[in-house]
């Protein structure tokens, strides 16, 4: 028996590096399911497993076939919904020390609701998680302003933000101090420029990136399955296949307010325990809302996800 890191899942075939650096294609155990989640893909990159060298080859290779018999325990995940109006989820990444948000403010358009999922789903799973704003050199004066406005309001919560150029390499030193010696995982919508970054810290890779559709403004699907990178800076990236929305699963709807730091310290202040921040008399984060304290745009987005806990319930 082997044990190995999955550092690359196409859905069907799983690559595994074992310790010794060798690297085997493999497939899983028949009825492979991770107790207690109910997902599209049971292994994720960046779980470690345990295999076996089976007497199979694989198509056009005199490689033996692995078949993956084991996952160890995760540490953490991140998971989107696999579907609309889909109870199950597919697990984005596995064993995560740190997470990226790869945002634009244009080119495409990357919205508040957008980051504030993607953030409340770190949360979730104890993953710390920090923003990156692409393409600086891009926008015009009002662009600035308002990627400037997000970032006082994003870190006046607490989370760290990067504004980068990748095609100008402005601001990839600062990032490169920050992810090395760890498993980093990149997400965002398709566009944001993940490839383009990946590339600037790890030339070799030469992943393939693309432009943005002029007409839609909106960006290609380049990478169209997970894959982890391993970095010579030491460490890994994790890229992620475009992502256009996140859900809340695995949690109870009382639970969401959690999720968002800046409503969670004031949790204790509201008249009633189980408070859900929407009609109830003497909430505190109604109150925070008003003054200014919370921003709307936060307030919102929490709004929109208990309101989509309740559609996926029903």
């Amino acid at each position: 028996m082997k044990k190995g890191i999955v550092i690359k899942s196409t859905g069907s075939w799983y690559t595994v590096k074992a310790e010794d650096g060798s690297k085997t294609e493999c497939k899983i155990k028949g009825n492979f399911r991770i107790k207690g989640i109910k997902s599209t893909n049971p292994i994720a990159v960046g779980d470690i497993v345990e295999f076996k060298l089976t007497e199979n080859k694989k198509e056009h290779s005199e490689e033996p076939v692995g078949l993956i018999t084991h996952i160890q325990e995760r540490k953490n995940y991140i998971i989107r919904r696999a579907s609309n109006l889909s109870k199950q989820s597919h697990i984005i990444a596995a064993n995560i020390d740190q997470a990226f948000l790869i945002v634009t403010i244009n080119y495409p358009v990357t919205t508040t609701t957008f980051i504030d999922r993607f953030l409340a789903s770190a949360e979730a799973y104890r993953i710390p998680c920090r923003i990156i704003f692409n393409k600086i050199d891009k926008y015009d004066e009002n662009e600035l302003k308002k990627m400037n406005g997000l970032i006082e309001l994003y870190e006046k919560i607490g989370y760290a933000c990067l504004a980068i150029s990748a095609t100008e390499k402005s601001g990839i030193s600062n990032l490169i101090n920050i992810i090395k010696d760890k498993t980093n995982v990149f997400s965002g919508h398709s566009g944001v420029g993940k490839s383009t970054i990946i590339n600037c810290i790890e030339p070799e890779l030469r992943l393939k990136t693309s432009n943005i559709s002029d007409y839609h403004n909106v960006g290609k699907h380049t990478t169209t399955f997970s894959e982890m990178h391993e970095l010579t800076i030491g460490g890994y990236i994790i890229d992620t296949p475009g992502i256009k929305g996140f859900g809340m699963l695995e949690m109870e709807k009382e639970e969401i307010a959690h999720y968002f730091p800046e409503m969670f310290k004031l949790l204790d202040k509201c008249q009633y325990y189980n408070c859900t921040h929407t009609h109830e008399p003497e909430c505190a984060v109604k109150k925070a809302v008003l003054s200014g304290e919370i921003a709307e745009s936060r307030y919102i987005s929490y709004l929109g996800l208990l309101d989509e806990d309740e559609k996926y319930r029903s």
